[in-house]
């Protein structure tokens, strides 16, 4: 009987989920190509490049949605087995309560490992192409570059900021920014003007100063007329700053990086935080199951009914907190542990209280 039931569940949540999984990616795309895509293809980008660009954005997507759509399917599934009285049926028949949580908890944990294993491989290998690919289509069409959160990187760690790229890949404001993992910049060029050579991937700066730092503090600056900038493995990042890649990096390099920061003394947040969320982003979907049984049972209890609206609304409320929270502790504001783990923990509470407020039922 009890395993009559567990595959009855599974059935039931099984078919909800990749169409869940689906959905949310389907979304996630989307708004990227709103927000981002759709203005540089506007602009004259490449259409098989930018094609290219969703593709290789598909494994961070199924990343990010893999857990909100087990959250979506489970709350559906158990819906649908109160309204229709199955849950009382089971329940008459001898089933626990209790023990319609244990196909969804073991189905929780497999979508937690697949996205684990997606987050530390597939995901980190895409990231790389998304990149290359942004390479592409700025060498390509070098107007495309979205003024707002737009972000070039070389391999030699030099972040490049550029207000404004006119006709004839002549460029305005530019910035150049040797960076070094949580230490301040090491370096600084400003430039009035410059030109990006795309044959080369150079940058040709005009009238610009160049100031190198110890301890934060000037040690030489120097003005220049001319300088020729050969930028090594150029890379554009049109959809984020430099904290957005961290959670995207190799796991190994990642904990390199937190490692180095602390040997140096130094907080590293982003690193931290990023750290953490490779492992809690994925742990979410544990946390998700458990309270979508539990909100099942609850609703069930006291005979009321989680509507649509209801669903969708805590499905994507996971959203809301966990970029709160990632913020925070990105910024030093709470402890990168506490702010990568407090969304989960936020539903496994809400779970506990309802699964108690179930047994007194």
């Amino acid at each position: 009987m009890n395993r009559r039931i567990d595959q009855y569940v599974i059935k039931e949540v099984l078919p909800l989920l990749m169409a869940g999984m689906l959905v949310v990616v389907l979304l996630l795309l989307i708004a990227v190509f709103i927000e981002v895509l759709g203005p540089i293809l506007a602009k004259g980008a490449n259409p098989l490049l930018v094609g290219k660009l969703i593709a290789y954005s598909i494994p961070e997507a199924v990343g990010r949605g893999l857990p909100i759509a087990l959250l979506f399917a489970v709350l559906i599934a158990m819906t649908r087995l109160a309204a229709d009285s199955e849950i009382k049926s089971a329940l008459a028949g001898g089933i626990a309560p209790n023990r319609l949580m244990t196909p969804v908890m073991v189905l929780s944990v497999v979508v937690a490992l697949v996205s684990f294993i997606n987050m530390a491989l597939f995901v980190p290998q895409s990231a790389q192409k998304v990149l290359q690919t942004q390479r592409d289509i700025l060498l390509d069409n070098p107007r495309v570059l979205v003024k707002e959160g737009t972000v070039f990187k070389d391999s030699l760690n030099r972040a490049i900021y550029i207000d404004e790229i006119l006709p004839g890949n002549a460029l305005r404001g530019v910035q150049v920014i040797q960076l070094n993992a949580s230490e301040p910049p090491r370096e600084l060029i400003t430039a009035n003007e410059g030109k990006l050579e795309s044959d080369t991937g150079t940058i040709v700066l005009y009238n610009g100063q160049r100031i190198t730092y110890r301890d934060a503090k000037p040690v030489t600056i120097a003005n220049f007329t001319e300088a020729r900038l050969p930028v090594q493995d150029l890379q554009a990042t049109f959809t984020g700053g430099i904290k957005d890649s961290l959670v995207n990096m190799p796991l190994r390099d990642l904990w390199a990086q937190v490692k180095e920061a602390r040997e140096r003394g130094f907080p590293a947040y982003p690193e931290n935080t990023a750290l953490q969320r490779k492992f809690a982003e994925p742990a979410a979907a544990i946390a998700f199951g458990f309270f979508a049984v539990t909100l099942a049972l609850y609703s069930f209890r006291s005979g009321t009914s989680v509507g649509l609206v209801w669903v969708l609304s805590l499905t994507f409320l996971y959203y809301a907190t966990w970029s709160v929270f990632r913020v925070m502790g990105e910024n030093g504001a709470l402890p990168p542990v506490v702010a990568a783990w407090a969304p989960d923990a936020l539903y496994v509470l809400a779970g506990l209280v309802l699964l108690t407020i179930t047994a007194r039922r």
